[in-house]
């Protein structure tokens, strides 16, 4: 998982895997370019266990 440092809002973060990749913070896919439904879901809920680490890291970035 990435959150890039000159990235625009909403807040999110980029995760990647095989080639594909899917960009969330409010556990809503914006994007899915190839992950399997199996990986997506792991990937969900990575970000859902880690929601507040995730935004508290964005702040911190983009504050």
């Amino acid at each position: 998982m990435v959150i890039y440092t000159d990235d625009h809002e909403p807040a999110h973060a980029h995760v990647y895997g095989d080639g594909s990749r899917i960009n969330t913070l409010d556990v809503t896919v914006l994007s899915n370019r190839g992950m399997t439904k199996r990986d997506l879901g792991k990937a969900l809920a990575i970000v859902h266990a880690n929601k507040r680490l995730f935004i508290e890291k964005w702040e911190s970035i983009h504050g």
